[in-house]
């Protein structure tokens, strides 16, 4: 059967991709909220450096706890572009706490940050059929609509390109090729 090429032959990828990468996440606001952490750490990078970095990224952060997010100081973030093993932007570790400060507004107008995210595919899974990678799109009306939404209510790390690597990272959008055993069977 053909799978997915984009993990290659690294065993951290294929675990990521056979294990996590598509799979919902309906209900699990800290999981959202550390992949959208990661993804933004992501940009203009390979997401096997992220992978690699991910354990000192939940050590760094709390394991993605969105309140103590929320809360870090200035001093933190010194602490951490100091102490930890992941990647040295201070613009995107600052928007860890942009971000968690953000996500907990979401919270408390709509329930649940999931609530919020999955509403924009009708709480069900968008699946595609994508033969070849040059099938599988980067962006779409979809992710800039909802990069907008997120920027407009202070998210940062959160552009078009980002926002549709994210829903596919989180089970909203199935981008795995035809006939990969990980393809949603929704």
């Amino acid at each position: 059967m053909p799978e997915c090429t984009w993990p290659g032959t690294n065993e951290l990828m294929q675990d990521y991709h056979d294990n996590e990468w598509g799979k919902s996440s309906k209900g699990d606001d800290r999981y959202l909220f550390e992949m959208l952490s990661l993804e933004g750490a992501q940009a203009g990078l390979s997401w096997i450096t992220i992978l690699k970095k991910r354990e000192a990224y939940k050590e760094a952060f709390h394991d993605f706890d969105i309140a103590a997010c929320a809360a870090l100081t200035d001093e933190d973030f010194e602490r951490i572009l100091t102490n930890y093993e992941i990647v040295r932007n201070k613009l995107k570790i600052k928007s860890v706490r942009t971000n968690a400060q953000a996500l907990q507004r979401i919270q408390e107008e709509f329930g649940s940050f999931s609530d919020f995210l999955w509403s924009y595919v009708d709480h069900t899974p968008i699946v595609h059929t994508p033969k070849g990678n040059a099938d599988v799109l980067t962006e779409n009306e979809l992710s800039k609509k909802l990069s907008k939404d997120l920027k407009k209510r202070g998210f940062t790390f959160v552009g078009p390109v980002i926002i549709y690597t994210y829903m596919q990272a989180v089970g909203m959008i199935d981008d795995h090729l035809v006939g990969c055993p990980a393809k949603t069977t929704e």
